[in-house]
């Protein structure tokens, strides 16, 4: 995986940690934006839905100063058996 997606699976990953998805999808949220920004964002992230797109932005500004200490706290967790050749 690279390692930017692997960054947006971890804000995920620490988002959902924190309970920021729990509860009821009501909140709709949207907006006009220009054509290169959500392409060059969609093409950077291997996202292709929209929402998705917005989540993940969205999850990214709320847990964007947790993922330092969060990283670091999965220090040595790693499997032994894991392949780290590339």
């Amino acid at each position: 995986m690279k390692s930017g997606a692997r960054k947006l699976k971890d804000i995920l990953t620490i988002a959902k940690e924190k309970g920021l998805f729990r509860g009821a999808r009501t909140k709709m949220v949207r907006g006009r934006m220009p054509e290169a920004l959500v392409s060059k964002a969609k093409a950077r992230t291997g996202i292709q839905s929209d929402t998705e797109l917005l989540e993940v932005a969205l999850a990214n500004l709320a847990v964007a100063d947790d993922y330092p200490e969060w990283l670091l706290s999965r220090r040595g967790t790693v499997s032994p058996d894991v392949d780290l050749e590339l």
